[in-house]
């Protein structure tokens, strides 16, 4: 009976061990998710997005403008176009992520900031 208990604990440690891994493995990507939306039309709802032509198409690396540019709608008005990083999205609309991409992939899990260091 002793037996039986010992192998039962060993197995749940190995397979519970085996889960974190995956889970750190896979939750950490090379692009955060990204939407395309105007900065100027947040309502409680979030912003809305936009296509993705409107925000700068090469802009994936952080930096001060976090893909930031004005662009001109079909209505003659200018949109705050921007890339808005790990937002959740309902109806056209994203809310709760956040404009930072380096910050996005700070969320991302285990490991994902790439600012670990090897001990010694």
């Amino acid at each position: 009976m002793a037996d039986t208990r010992r192998r039962l604990r060993s197995s749940t440690v190995v397979l519970g061990g085996m889960g974190v891994i995956a889970a750190a493995l896979t939750s950490c990507g090379s692009e955060p998710d990204r939407r395309c939306v105007d900065r100027d039309s947040y309502t409680y709802e979030g912003y809305k997005v936009i296509a993705d032509k409107n925000c700068s198409s090469g802009s994936t690396t952080s930096g001060s403008s976090y893909g930031k540019s004005r662009k001109k709608t079909g209505s003659g008005s200018s949109s705050d176009a921007s890339w808005y990083y790990d937002a959740d999205v309902d109806g056209g609309r994203a809310d709760y992520g956040t404009f930072s991409r380096s910050e996005a992939v700070d969320r991302g899990g285990f490991g994902c900031s790439g600012s670990g260091s090897s001990g010694g």
